[in-house]
């Protein structure tokens, strides 16, 4: 008998075959997350779950989950799962890293181009046919942005998306800036960044790219203190986690010029609304897309298929993010 894995949303064909093959699939169809009510009740009866950022795996969760022996991330991240509570119980916990690097790393150079440009601002501009009302054609004022070329961009965490991103900037002749907790030598001299400290980066860089994981220490890490230290022609793209910025400073800074303006993908709370910072013209939104590529989403449903594959034949899964599970637990379904 195949053991049963519990997919919490619709992911890619590709993804869906491979499983098949070893599992038996309950897939919840609805484009909405599954009720926490629903995830108690499916979490009893598999041995395996295919998880999204926004379903949260804690210890209520985790606790009526007696049969289940791995949890396979659909997503680099993992903040939402507890995963000391998971490692405790011999539970693998897996992600999805690589595949979706040059996507995330495409869409914050997206936004930062959209930022400084000021291209949806235009695009509304035209749309609303204010352009053909204002009887103005073209002007040497109108909607002026701001260059790429020989500016500085600072990238904060420089792990395989923040050096992405820093290869798109050096073809755009930008400098290259970063800080991160370790220094990566090798990336500095291949791709020709410099490491700086915290406060050096917030206060020389043209545009601020996140790229760090969400923990306790980088949440708010891009507060009031922060901001107001930041150039005010400076524009800050966050394609990380919501809660790595504190929004409440980031609406202030924007309303009050404390920086020129903003490019988001990812919020505090996911979906959002909120109507101070909608209405907003210097920031661009998009409902975290960093991934939405048909080449990354294809091939991060490859790898949950390869994790809980290599699972169910008794391997370490390829992407196992608790590696002291083992030590627990061998892999495979007893």
């Amino acid at each position: 008998m195949k053991p049963r894995v519990f997919i919490t949303r619709q992911i890619p064909e590709n993804g869906i075959k491979m499983i098949e093959r070893y599992y038996e699939i309950d897939l919840w169809k609805d484009q909405r997350e599954p009720p926490k009510d629903v995830l108690l009740e499916k979490i009893t009866d598999v041995d395996a779950i295919v998880t999204l950022v926004t379903d949260k795996v804690d210890k209520e969760l985790l606790d009526n989950a007696s049969k289940l022996r791995i949890i396979t991330q659909y997503a680099v991240g993992y903040d939402n799962i507890d995963l000391e509570e998971a490692t405790k119980r011999g539970i693998y916990v897996t992600n999805t890293p690589g595949v979706l690097t040059d996507a995330t790393a495409d869409l914050a150079f997206a936004l930062l181009l959209t930022s400084a440009r000021r291209v949806v601002e235009a695009d509304q501009f035209v749309r609303s046919g204010e352009w053909k009302r204002s009887a103005v054609g073209w002007h040497p004022l109108m909607f002026l942005g701001y260059g790429l070329k020989g500016k500085t961009l600072g990238i904060i965490g420089f792990g395989r998306i923040g050096q992405a991103v820093a290869r798109r900037a050096k073809g755009f002749g930008m400098k290259i800036i970063y800080y991160s907790r370790r220094r990566k030598l090798k990336a500095e001299k291949e791709i020709g960044a410099e490491y700086v400290d915290f406060e050096t980066l917030l206060e020389e860089s043209d545009f601020i790219s996140l790229h760090v994981p969400f923990t306790d220490e980088t949440h708010h890490m891009i507060g009031e203190k922060e901001l107001k230290i930041m150039k005010p022609t400076a524009i800050l793209i966050n394609t990380a986690r919501g809660p790595v910025v504190d929004t409440k400073a980031l609406i202030k800074a924007l309303q009050e010029g404390w920086i020129a303006g903003a490019g988001l993908d990812v919020f505090e709370e996911e979906p959002y609304y909120n109507e101070e910072l909608f209405k907003l013209k210097n920031v661009v939104l998009a409902p975290h897309l960093g991934s939405a590529t048909h080449e990354a989403r294809e091939g991060m449903a490859e790898l949950v298929a390869k994790n809980l594959i290599a699972f169910a034949k008794g391997e370490i899964p390829p992407n196992l993010v608790n590696k002291d599970v083992i030590n627990i637990k061998k892999p495979g379904f007893e």
